[in-house]
């Protein structure tokens, strides 16, 4: 969602505001994942290197790692950062991103003006044996202290307070994003993915579309979206302006986006188990190569052998033992198109994973949440 969107009276979504309210301390390319979004991305690619194999394997790899750019998060973060957890657990941020140039500006409405927000934040937390993890969407409207940071262009960004998550990566791409994420939790994020619109858009079409049922009529001209109750084959447009909707739906805030981004997921894992991609080579090859063209990695995932390394970790990871949230907040009584980090119950949730523990339920028990829950299935 932009953050030139405008969201209805009284609901947590509003872009742009840089009212000092913020409480907490302190390119590109793209999702298509399961509940764990990126990780489903790394498994396609890794899965096409091995299953296609023969004499065409050298095609394939250089193919596939031609297509994946990359960032040196590492390097510009430098060393004053968290401290990397010795438990075998594992912290991936991933963003979607919604910039407005090339094949975004169509998709993602308004004008563009060179610059990227973070419209989608997720950190996903995979548990100590890689057989479990958790996932805690950040609200893009949470106002946040935003620490200093270097991009990785070596440009310094001066810190700022009571100014939007989102912005962080708008002012400095996904070092700063990173930056903030840490300052916020104390968690060292391990790794970095990145969506963006048209990437989301063409991996689920390649798919063959996701199947979802809406409980309500859903009508938002501003992401394209027109669905009646009931059930829908969605295509990759259709799925993005569902991901991307807040005002064709429940209190139009960008809580309820979340859960509506939280449902699609489950739907998108349902849908694949059905597809049949591990058995059909062409068409592992097609996501792979659509995946790798699309996402965009920490330099250390930054090559396909990497990847197929890194996921072959994360194979064990069953739907049923994910786990998702969205970071405690409440709606700022200043401004309630703003929300503010609940600070003691999400403390709960970052001693939880630091420790690599279950988040507990009394973490989410009393705080903001949207009207879109069960509005689809």
């Amino acid at each position: 969602m932009s953050a030139d969107s405008t969201p209805g009276p009284g609901i947590p979504g509003t872009p742009g505001s840089s009212a000092p309210r913020g409480r907490a301390r302190g390119r590109r390319r793209k999702p298509g994942g399961r509940r764990r979004t990126g990780l489903t991305i790394a498994a396609w690619t890794a899965a096409g290197v091995v299953v296609l194999g023969g004499t065409g394997a050298g095609y394939v790899y250089f193919k596939l790692n031609g297509n994946l750019d990359s960032i040196d998060i590492n390097e510009a973060l430098g060393t004053d950062r968290p401290t990397k957890a010795d438990n075998g657990s594992e912290n991936i941020l991933v963003l979607g991103s919604d910039t407005r140039s090339g094949g975004n500006r169509e998709l993602g409405g308004g004008t563009d003006d060179g610059s990227a927000r973070s419209d989608t934040a997720m950190i996903v937390h995979v548990y100590r044996g890689h057989k479990k993890a958790s996932v805690v969407s950040i609200p893009r409207d949470t106002l946040i202290d935003r620490p200093e940071c270097t991009d990785t262009d070596g440009v310094t960004h001066d810190a700022a307070s009571g100014v939007m998550f989102n912005s962080a990566y708008s002012t400095g791409g996904a070092a700063c994003a990173v930056r903030t994420v840490e300052s916020i939790t104390d968690l060292r994020m391990d790794h970095y993915l990145e969506v963006d619109f048209a990437g989301f858009r063409e991996l689920v079409d390649e798919l063959g579309g996701v199947e979802v049922t809406t409980h309500k009529d859903i009508k938002d001209a501003e992401s394209h979206l027109n669905l009646a109750a009931g059930t829908h084959q969605l295509t990759g447009e259709q799925a993005l302006g569902l991901v991307r909707t807040r005002h064709g739906v429940g209190d139009g805030s960008d809580l309820g986006r979340i859960q509506l981004q939280q449902a699609f997921m489950k739907a998108l894992v349902a849908q694949l188990k059905d597809v049949g991609v591990f058995t059909s080579p062409k068409k592992l090859y097609d996501l792979a190569d659509t995946a790798t063209k699309t996402v965009t990695t920490d330099s250390d995932l930054g090559s396909v052998n990497s990847l197929l390394s890194w996921a072959n970790g994360l194979k064990g990871i069953s739907p049923s033992h994910m786990t998702m949230i969205t970071m405690p907040v409440q709606y700022d009584p200043a401004d309630m198109n703003r929300v503010l980090l609940d600070e003691d119950k999400a403390q709960m949730v970052w001693t939880a994973l630091k420790n690599d523990r279950p988040i507990p339920k009394a973490a989410t028990t009393g705080t903001a949440t949207g009207q879109a829950k069960s509005v689809v299935s």
